[in-house]
């Protein structure tokens, strides 16, 4: 039996608390129910008995605190709501005992800004991870030894697993459970729960507002530049021109402002500009195509599907029920 410890800490959400112990406890039953002893114990975890939810609106009553547990299997680090800094503050205390469960053999999974408590123990410092999609640019400032994976729903980096935004962590809890049973139970927990089972990018989800929190004024007319005038073709040196830099200067401030290259920008510009319309319009794949600017149906397609996930008729058919 492995014993799964669910962490909840302050400015928890909710639902990370609630949904992995339901996960668990559901499988449990579907082996008790063919005969089989349950797999898992599960546990929430907390500094207090109590733990105030939502303005303390909700009360999560926890099971035990951290040093009541010598020795656990799996660590669950739900996602967190608010300043991130401020809930790290909060939550400080619980960085030594995952530390230490973690020497112990304890494997750890984060859910969704989960990872910023999951990151601040330093453990995954050199690591890859995965976070909510929004919120790449601070946990990139906040944790720059971390390699954090844009767009991917689960990474497992050896025993310390971590999930995408939102409900990508459903995705890894399934992963979990196809990890510590079988495969057979993971599907029949995706099936009762009317989950996705192998959903590998949250790509379709992310909206692209462009990288501007900077200080290069020049980069950020440059920005502008490009955000109003997007349907023309517009190349490097006329950006470079536009801001008065030479180019090869533009192409490397550019770069370490925005963390694209000049051409990355300019599509996921185009790009989130043809989701837009595919979302609220009527218009065919070639109409969309050429508002944004592309001529070419095969590199518009290409694109669009390596940025998204999905293919520009896949995506309006996804999000526009009416086209």
């Amino acid at each position: 039996m492995k014993r799964v410890s669910i962490l909840v800490p302050e400015s928890v959400v909710m639902e990370a608390v609630a949904n992995p112990r339901y996960l668990f406890t559901a499988v449990n039953q579907f082996w008790q129910a063919k005969g089989a002893p349950p797999p898992f114990q599960v546990e929430l975890v907390g500094q207090t008995q109590e733990v105030p939810v939502l303005d303390g609106i909700y009360t999560i009553r926890t099971d035990r605190q951290p040093a009541d547990i010598d020795r656990t299997d799996l660590i669950i680090i739900p996602a967190l709501f608010g300043d991130m800094r401020e809930a790290l503050e909060k939550n400080k205390a619980f960085l030594p005992w995952i530390v230490q469960q973690r020497k112990r053999g304890a494997e750890l999974a984060s859910l969704c800004l989960g990872a910023f408590l999951l990151a601040s123990s330093g453990l995954l410092d050199g690591r890859k991870c995965s976070t909510h999609w929004a919120f790449v640019n601070e946990f990139r400032k906040m944790f720059p030894a971390v390699q954090l994976r844009d767009g991917a729903v689960i990474t497992d980096e050896q025993g310390i697993y971590s999930s995408g935004g939102a409900n990508s962590y459903w995705n890894l809890l399934l992963y979990l459970v196809e990890k510590y049973t079988d495969r057979d139970t993971a599907i029949l927990a995706a099936k009762y729960f009317a989950v996705d089972i192998d959903r590998e990018s949250q790509s379709a989800f992310m909206m692209f507002s462009g990288q501007k929190n900077h200080v290069d004024t020049q980069i950020l007319q440059a920005q502008e530049f490009i955000e109003q005038r997007f349907s023309e073709k517009i190349s490097v040196e006329e950006l470079a021109d536009a801001i008065a830099v030479g180019r090869r200067s533009f192409e490397r401030r550019f770069k370490k402002a925005t963390g694209n290259t000049v051409l990355e920008y300019l599509q996921r510009v185009k790009i989130e500009a043809a989701k837009r319309s595919f979302e609220s319009s009527r218009k065919n794949v070639n109409e969309v195509m050429f508002d944004v600017g592309y001529t070419d149906t095969k590199a518009f397609r290409d694109v669009f599907k390596k940025i998204t996930g999905l293919t520009p008729v896949e995506y309006r058919n996804k999000y526009n029920k009416g086209a």
